[in-house]
C-alpha cells in the first residue's frame, strides 16, 4: 500500500502566505520561506505553493518567491497560479518546482494539459479543481453535483466537477488537487462526498483539500475516500498541530504514512 501524504499549502498573495474562509477574508499567515522551512523540518511529504490572485489579476506568478522557497526545501514542490503557457510551466520547473498546478488555464484551454504532459511528463502536471456544490438531493439535502470555479474561486464555469476530473485524467494530468470551496477554511472537516465521488471516478492520485480542523479529519478523509493525500493550510500555519502530530496520529489509527 502506498503511504498517504500530508501536504501543507502556501496560499500566496503579494509575496505573503495568506488564509481565508471559503476563499475570502484573507489574513496574513507569515513569510513563505520561513513556513516552507518549518514544514520541511517537520517531515511534510510535499509542499504546494499557490499564487491565488495571479490568474484573477492576469499577472505572472511571483517566480522570485518560488526560487527562494525551492532553495531551502528538500521535498517535492508543486507550484500554481497565473500559468498561461508552456513557457510559464518551463520557467517554474527551471525555478525549482517539481510539479505545476493548472487550474484556470486548464479550463480555458484544456489542450495545454495534454501538451504539457507530453512535453514534461504527466508526473509534472497537476490539475487543480476548485469545486462548489450546485445541486442537492431533494430529500436528504446532501449535494449530488458540484461546479468548477476558476480565477481563485471567483468565476463559476458551469462545468460539472466530476466530469471535469475524468476529462483532465484523459488529457494526461498526473494528479488532481481537489479543493472544496464549501469547506475551505471552515475547519469542519474535508468534503467527504465530493472527495469520495471524484477519487472513485479517476485512476490518478487525488489530493483532498479544504476543511481540516481536527486530527480526526485526516483519518476520515483517508478511511472514507480514495484520496491519496490530504492538504491543509491554516491548522499548520497557525500551529494548531504539526505535520508530525498528524502523522503520528494516523499511524496509530493504522494509516500508512512516512515518518
Amino acid at each position: 500500500m502506498l503511504a498517504k501524504r500530508i501536504i501543507p499549502c502556501l496560499d500566496i498573495d503579494e509575496g505573503r502566505v495568506v488564509k481565508g474562509v471559503n476563499f475570502v477574508n484573507l489574513k496574513d499567515a507569515g513569510d513563505p520561506v520561513e513556513n516552507a522551512l518549518t514544514y520541511d523540518k517537520e517531515g511534510a511529504d510535499e509542499l504546494v505553493f499557490l499564487d491565488i490572485t495571479a490568474s484573477y489579476q492576469q499577472r505572472n506568478i511571483t517566480i522570485d518567491v518560488v526560487k527562494k522557497v525551492s532553495e531551502v526545501i528538500f521535498m517535492p514542490f508543486t507550484v500554481g497560479g497565473g500559468i498561461r503557457t508552456i513557457d510559464d510551466i518551463r520557467s517554474l520547473l527551471l525555478a525549482g518546482a517539481d510539479k505545476v498546478s493548472l487550474n484556470t488555464i486548464a479550463v480555458k484551454n484544456p489542450a495545454i494539459v495534454k501538451k504539457a504532459s507530453r512535453i514534461f511528463g504527466s508526473q509534472c502536471i497537476v490539475v487543480a479543481i476548485d469545486a462548489k456544490a450546485c445541486k442537492f438531493d431533494l430529500n436528504s439535502k446532501k449535494p449530488i453535483k458540484w461546479e468548477v470555479y476558476i480565477n481563485g474561486g471567483r468565476t463559476p464555469t458551469g462545468i460539472d466537477a466530476v466530469k471535469w476530473a475524468e476529462k483532465v485524467e484523459s488529457l494526461g494530468a498526473g494528479e488532481i488537487l481537489l479543493t472544496s470551496m464549501d469547506y475551505d477554511g471552515t475547519k469542519k472537516g474535508y468534503d467527504i462526498a465530493l472527495t469520495k465521488e471524484i477519487s472513485q471516478k479517476v485512476g490518478i492520485p487525488v489530493i483532498a483539500s479544504g476543511g481540516a480542523g481536527k486530527l480526526s479529519h485526516f483519518f476520515e478523509v483517508f478511511s472514507e475516500t480514495k484520496a491519496t493525500a490530504a492538504l491543509a493550510a491554516s491548522v499548520f500555519h497557525y500551529r494548531k498541530f504539526s505535520i508530525r502530530q498528524v502523522k503520528n496520529y494516523l499511524r496509530k489509527k493504522g494509516v500508512e504514512v512516512r515518518i
